[in-house]
């Protein structure tokens, strides 16, 4: 168990400007596998998300839309709330920009960096990108073209507020420097410092008058606030900040992971730290720049045809082996890449033939050799035996390592090598030779092995894969909370007398068919 028992862990606020696809929801999923692998080493885990619901990519929208700004982000803010609901999402706050405990802090924000002499009015002349909403410089922009997007752009000029950048560049290079660990990957870091850092920043407009969809600057109403000083700071205006009742800012903050697509680390590693030392607030413990997931042909895009949405894969293929496979997919800050065939095969690969079949096994041989009871647990070991309790142990320190810092691919491949190695014990130990050849004690020790590393499996897999995971525990008959709790992972357990497991297994995945499901997901790809 651990001794510091709160762990704050947030999503970025996506931007509700259409429907959600596999990449949002590969974030989200990513952030609430970290919740449940926390409280289960003990934590208060507290899981942030919500939405960005302001700016004028939004209200143009909604106007194509024919409905009002605040009418198109109730919707997507019910659907949000629907896809989260279908996939499990455990959020303990779902934070909208429009809400006013958010707007009334934003407010008192924006008025304290005035008075602290932060922000300044001025005249702002750039190049500017509506879907991203953000101004580039001539120097920044590639092929006269946004250098985000790839999007045209649009010379604008305006009158604005303007955030001192300047101001506190030395304090933000000195903070990389003490904090090297900051931002994984590193290599994410590096190229945020060395091309936009170090070179030197540039003062940030905070305001916009050419759009009237946002909060109002108080006694100034023809300026609205900017996206990112708006956006950013719902990470305290959810927790209270600038409130009556700041208790879980108090618990919470600061966060202990940030997690944020690699598209928007520019904002979060520059202008977030900033506003923090400005409001004189601790930074986070880490931001974790994550990849997206690719199509063959590249960025999901409903012109090219080849988005899919989960909704698609859940419907058809469960919620677990959708989260499976858009956790296992995209490793430490890498983008991932999403094809029919690779999704069918693993599928079949990963969770019928590895996981499924293994479970299916162990049932079955108990059933046969046992009338279904589990063997006591062993006095004396075989080679096999200690070589593979030995194997399973050093895997599970690794997992949690890999856990402990959020690389949540590299676990899983950690847990399936513990799936791997136990399948080739099977192969090693012949159980079939040891009840034909009346070697009983062994075979006894092997399928006590073989229970302890399902059970041991499922604990790990839980964070990852809730429903799968109590099936296996239901499977086995293990219906102890004590049997089930991560804190049991190390110890090889007794069970109880005439535990037994399910007389026949239903499979934890049904095998697909390659050609079938593959035409099945290209055909929705293109709707």
């Amino acid at each position: 168990m651990c001794n510091n028992k709160k762990y704050y862990i947030t999503t970025p606020i996506y931007y509700p400007s259409g429907k959600f696809h596999i990449g949002t929801a590969y974030t989200t999923t990513f952030a609430n596998t970290i919740k449940k692998y926390r409280q289960m080493r003990g934590y208060d885990a507290y899981l942030l998300t919500g939405l960005d619901e302001h700016g004028q990519k939004i209200q143009d929208v909604a106007l194509s839309r024919g409905k009002t700004p605040q009418e198109h982000v109730d919707e997507m803010a019910d659907a949000a709330k629907k896809l989260w609901s279908k996939m499990n999402i455990d959020y303990d706050d779902f934070i909208r920009t429009t809400d006013k405990r958010h707007v009334k802090a934003v407010e008192k924000i924006f008025e304290k960096f005035m008075e602290n002499g932060d922000i300044y009015k001025g005249e702002y002349e750039g190049w500017y990108c509506v879907p991203c909403e953000t101004y580039f410089t001539p120097t920044q922009l590639v092929d006269g073209k946004c250098p985000d997007c790839g999007r045209e752009v649009t010379k604008m000029k305006e009158e604005a507020y303007f955030f001192n950048m300047k101001k506190y560049q030395d304090r933000l290079v000195k903070f990389y420097e003490e904090n090297p660990n900051f931002i994984e990957p590193a290599f994410r870091k590096n190229e945020l410092f060395n091309n936009f850092i170090k070179p030197g920043l540039e003062d940030l407009c905070v305001t916009r008058t050419t759009f009237d969809w946002g909060i109002k600057v108080k006694g100034d109403e023809k300026h609205v606030i900017y996206v990112w000083l708006d956006a950013l700071t719902n990470y305290i205006t959810a927790l209270g900040y600038m409130s009556d009742d700041e208790t879980k800012l108090e618990k919470y903050w600061p966060a202990d992971l940030q997690i944020v697509g690699k598209d928007i680390i520019r904002f979060y590693g520059i202008y977030w730290p900033i506003f923090l030392m400005a409001l004189d607030l601790p930074m986070p413990k880490k931001l974790f720049a994550h990849g997206w997931i690719m199509m063959k042909d590249g960025k999901m895009s409903k012109s090219k045809g080849n988005v899919i949405y989960p909704e698609t894969l859940i419907d058809r293929y469960g919620l677990d082996a959708t989260k499976y496979f858009l956790l296992k997919e995209l490793s430490i800050g890498q983008d991932g890449l999403f094809t029919p065939e690779g999704f069918v095969e693993r599928f079949n690969s990963d969770l019928c033939n590895d996981l499924g079949n293994l479970l299916n096994r162990t049932i079955g041989m108990i059933n046969k050799y046992f009338e279904g009871e589990i063997p006591d647990k062993p006095n004396d070991l075989t080679s096999l035996d200690t070589s593979l309790e030995k194997f399973v142990l050093e895997e599970i320190r690794i997992v949690e390592k890999e856990m402990d810092e959020a690389h949540v691919s590299n676990a899983l491949e950690e847990i399936w090598k513990i799936i791997s190695r136990t399948n080739k014990y099977i192969d090693e130990t012949t159980p079939w030779i040891l009840f034909k050849e009346e070697r009983i004690d062994e075979l006894k020790n092997v399928m006590y092995h073989l229970v302890e590393n399902l059970r041991k499996t499922a604990i790990m897999v839980k964070p990852f894969m809730e429903e799968t995971a109590c099936k296996m525990f239901n499977q086995l008959g293990i219906d102890d909370n004590r049997l089930t709790a991560w804190d049991s992972l190390y110890e090889y357990q007794q069970y109880k007398k005439e535990l037994n497991v399910v007389k026949k297994g239903e499979p934890l995945f049904v095998r697909l068919d390659l050609q079938e499901e593959v035409e099945f997901l290209k055909n929705e790809m293109k709707k």
